[in-house]
C-alpha cells in the first residue's frame, strides 16, 4: 500500500493471539493441498475412466492433456498482475471459486471437447492460479523467515499428495468419476471457499503490520516510509520492489526460471515414465511403486529443511546444489536395479523436489522483493508449467529413438549439471548486483 493510502482495521488480525502471518500460512498450506484436483496427481486417477467411459484412447487424452497444461498456464501472467492489483483475498476467493465450478464442470462431461475444456480449467486455476495466490500471500507476510515459511508451505501439496489420490481412488471406485468430480468441487465450494474469504489476508502493511514477525514483533505497526516515485532508479520505491520489466532482464530471474523448467520438465518426465524407466532395467512394478514412500516424505522434510536454509545462505548457492544432485540423479537411474536402490533413488529425488519447491517458492520474492511479486512469478510460472509439458514427449525419445530410456537420460543430465555450475559461478562472481537488496526500500500498494 501507498503511504497515501489508510491503514485498515481487522478485528480478527488485531486480536489474532500469534502473528497474522501464521495464519495466511495455514490457510496458504490447506489451499496448496486443495490444489490438488489440478494437479497430475490427481487427474492421473481418471485417465482411465475418460478412456473407457468416453471412448478416448489413451494417446489422445495425453495430448489434450499436455495441450491444456500449456493453455492453462497462458493466463497466470494475467492472474499475476491482478494478484498485484486488487491483493490476494479477494483473488483467492474468486480462484476457488472457479476451481470449485470446473470440477463440478467435470462431472458432466461427455466428449473430447468436455475433457479439454477441463482439463484447461483444472489446470489453470487449481496447479495454476491457486498455487500463484498461495505462494503469493505467503511471501507478502514474511521477509526474515521466508525461507522457513514457503517451505512448510510446501508440506500442503506433499501431504495432499499422500492423503488424498486413496481417499479419490474409494470415491472412485463407490460412486464413480463423475460423482467423484461432484464431490470435490462441493468441498472445494463449502470447506475451501469460506476458510479462504473469512481467514486471508492482504499484505501486513495493509493492516499497520510489519511483513515479518521477527524484525518489529507480533502487532508492532511499521512507520509509514514516503514513496519517492519521481526516483529513476532501476528498483522502484517500494516495498523491496523492482519493477517486472527490470527483473525480466537480469540473469538471475532467467537462471531461476532455467533451471525451474529443467528440473520440473525433467522431473515431471521421470515420474510420467516412472515404471517404464526401471522396467527397463529389471525392476517389478510393486518394487517400482514402492519409490513413491520416501518420495513423498523426505520431499515433505526437504520443503522445510531448504526453507530453513535459505533464510541463512544464499539461495543462488543452494540452487547449484540441488541442480547437481538433480544432474547425478539422471545419470545413475539406468543402473537402479535392487530395491535398496529404487528406495535411495526415491529419497535423492524428494531432496531434490523439496529442494525445488522451497528454491523457487521463495526466490523471486527474495532477490525482487513484494510489490510486484505476483506478476514476476506469473511469468515464471506459466514458463515452468510449459517445460512440465515438454518433459515427458522428451524423454520419450529415448525408446522411440535411441533404444531405450538410458541414452536420452545420459544426454539430458549435463543439462542440470551446467545450470549447476552457472548458479556456483554467479554466486561467486555476483552477477546481478542490481536487484533488490535485503531491506525494503520504502512503501506500495500490495
Amino acid at each position: 500500500m501507498s503511504s497515501d493510502d489508510p491503514v485498515v482495521s481487522s478485528a480478527l488480525v488485531d486480536r489474532s493471539p500469534v502473528y497474522y502471518g501464521w495464519v495466511v500460512l495455514s490457510v496458504s498450506t490447506l489451499g496448496m493441498a486443495a490444489t490438488l484436483p489440478g494437479q497430475t496427481a490427481g487427474i492421473s486417477l481418471f485417465i482411465d475412466a475418460f478412456i473407457e467411459d468416453l471412448g478416448l484412447s489413451r494417446s489422445v487424452v495425453s495430448w489434450l492433456y499436455t495441450v491444456a497444461t500449456v493453455l492453462g498456464s497462458l493466463g497466470l501472467p494475467l492472474a499475476g498482475r491482478l494478484v498485484d492489483r486488487y491483493g490476494p483475498r479477494r483473488m483467492a476467493v474468486a480462484i476457488v471459486a472457479l476451481f470449485a465450478v470446473s470440477c463440478v464442470g467435470m462431472s458432466r462431461v461427455s466428449s473430447w471437447i468436455g475433457v479439454f475444456v477441463g482439463f484447461v480449467c483444472l489446470r489453470g486455476f487449481g496447479q495454476g492460479a491457486l498455487s500463484l495466490v498461495n505462494n503469493h500471500a505467503v511471501n507478502l507476510w514474511f521477509e526474515r523467515q521466508r525461507g522457513l515459511a514457503v517451505g512448510t508451505l510446501g508440506l500442503g501439496m506433499a501431504g495432499a499428495t499422500a492423503l488424498f489420490p486413496p481417499l479419490m481412488e474409494v470415491g472412485l471406485q463407490a460412486y464413480g468419476w463423475q460423482t467423484t468430480y461432484l464431490i470435490m468441487g462441493g468441498l472445494l465450494g463449502a470447506v475451501m471457499l469460506p476458510i479462504t474469504t473469512l481467514f486471508y489476508r492482504d499484505a501486513p502493511e495493509h493492516y499497520g503490520l510489519s511483513p515479518d514477525p521477527t524484525r518489529y514483533g507480533a502487532g508492532e505497526e511499521v512507520k509509514p516510509i514516503t514513496n519517492s516515485s519521481d526516483s529513476d532508479s532501476s528498483a522502484d520505491k517500494t516495498v523491496g520492489g523492482i519493477a517486472p520489466e527490470v527483473a525480466y532482464r537480469t540473469w538471475t530471474f532467467w537462471l531461476f526460471t532455467g533451471a525451474g523448467v529443467c528440473t520440473a520438465g525433467l522431473g515431471t518426465g521421470l515420474l510420467f515414465h516412472h515404471f517404464s524407466i526401471l522396467e527397463e532395467v529389471g525392476v517389478t512394478r510393486g518394487l517400482a511403486a514402492q519409490f513413491f514412500v520416501p518420495l513423498g516424505v523426505v520431499t515433505g522434510l526437504f520443503n522445510v529443511g531448504t526453507g530453513w536454509l535459505i533464510d541463512r545462505y544464499p539461495p543462488r548457492l543452494l540452487l547449484s546444489g540441488q541442480l547437481l544432485l538433480f544432474g547425478a540423479m539422471m545419470g545413475l537411474l539406468p543402473v537402479v536395479d535392487t530395491a535398496p536402490e529404487v528406495w535411495a533413488y526415491g529419497g535423492v529425488f524428494g531432496v531434490a523436489q523439496g529442494m525445488q519447491g522451497a528454491l523457487l517458492g521463495s526466490a523471486y520474492a527474495h532477490y525482487f522483493g513484494r510489490a510486484y511479486h505476483g506478476t514476476i512469478r506469473g511469468l515464471a510460472n506459466t514458463i515452468f508449467i510449459g517445460g512440465t509439458a515438454i518433459g515427458p514427449g522428451l524423454l520419450a525419445l529415448g525408446p522411440d529413438f535411441l533404444g531405450g530410456f538410458a541414452t536420452v537420460l545420459w544426454i539430458c543430465a549435463p543439462i542440470p549439471l551446467g545450470l549447476a555450475a552457472m548458479a556456483l559461478v554467479g554466486w561467486a562472481v555476483g552477477w546481478d548486483a542490481e536487484v533488490l537488496p535485503a531491506e525494503p526500500v520504502g512503501e506500495a500498494k500490495v
